[in-house]
């Protein structure tokens, strides 16, 4: 298992208003920028395995804790999380480093944001590499709407945006169960009893399922929310209706080389028509669960840095 005091020390940095926490490797590489963006309820240690590999590789390695999470501001408005905040702290942070555009990496809300980032600011992404979240069409519906008519008044993005505040609190009072429950190996995300999923796993006192990571691993995750609370990162659900209206004038099409990871177990559903919206892109399958690049940490790093050479030597 990875040793936590291996992870690079991080530094603060301002950047669109607010600070960011950012860890990085591979300096010496400048030139060759690369930014990986952190899921929910996660940090920028769920790329502890991939930062190594990335640097030795020869990219100059960024990795923020994003708005809301770890040592990174945590502002009280509710649409201060929306997409053009959370894609606007990503351009400010190549701006900071000098780079007109960089390779992004996203996992989960990551991916949200890295496909929002790349039909807002184009010019600022040069490839995509994604990890379980597909592209998501816009639809005739905003998001939460349709969730709600097709899932129901449990489904947890719909339970954190019609009941603010309940979800928070208990997940707040059931840190270390709610992530120990949460981060495991190989099976869907499915909760112990019906109802809302994360409060459930949040109250489950027994553990699910095989552990993710180690209890020295875990204790960094629990640390950072136990620190911070979940309402920040929570909010980022509560702006989905709103980045619906925002990215209504994009246009709809990523041009840019994508490669899309999926994991087999994944509950997150494969889009069928993924290449109608991307394209330029490049589908892999691994056998496991949502943690994707935490549970298949070697298979990650092949897959990406395969992808990444035959699309510079294209």
């Amino acid at each position: 298992m990875y040793d936590p005091t291996d992870f690079p020390e991080p530094t603060i940095i301002p950047v669109n208003g607010v600070e960011l926490e950012v860890f990085e490797a591979g300096r010496k590489n400048a030139g060759k920028p690369i930014v990986l963006c952190h899921g929910w309820p996660e940090h920028a240690f769920s790329w502890r395995h991939q930062v190594p590999a990335l640097a030795d590789a020869g990219y100059h390695v960024i990795v923020p804790n994003q708005r809301g999470y770890g040592n990174s501001s945590r502002p009280t408005e509710v649409t201060d999380y929306d997409i053009e905040h959370l894609s606007g702290d990503l351009v400010g942070l190549l701006d900071h480093f000098g780079y007109e555009d960089a390779t992004f990496v996203g996992h989960d809300w990551g991916a949200f944001v890295v496909w929002g980032l790349t039909l807002l600011h184009p010019d600022r992404v040069n490839k995509v590499v994604n990890l379980s979240l597909p592209y998501q069409d816009r639809g005739e519906k905003p998001w939460i709407e349709g969730m709600e008519e097709v899932l129901g008044g449990d489904f947890y993005f719909v339970h954190f945006n019609r009941q603010p505040g309940v979800a928070d609190a208990v997940l707040n009072e059931n840190t270390f169960q709610f992530l120990r429950n949460l981060y495991r190996k190989n099976e869907p995300l499915t909760a112990p009893a019906p109802g809302m999923m994360m409060i459930n796993l949040a109250r489950a006192q027994t553990p699910l399922g095989e552990p993710l990571m180690s209890d020295r691993e875990l204790a960094v995750f629990v640390s950072a929310f136990e620190s911070t609370g979940f309402t920040g990162s929570i909010n980022w659900y509560r702006n989905l209706d709103r980045n619906w209206q925002l990215l209504a004038d994009a246009d709809p099409i990523i041009h840019q080389p994508a490669l899309m990871i999926y994991g087999d177990r994944d509950l997150v559903a494969k889009s069928p028509t993924l290449a109608e919206s991307v394209p330029n892109v490049e589908v892999v399958e691994l056998d496991c669960g949502h943690w994707i690049q935490q549970e298949r940490p070697d298979e990650t790093n092949q897959t990406i840095l395969k992808w990444l050479e035959q699309q510079d030597s294209a």
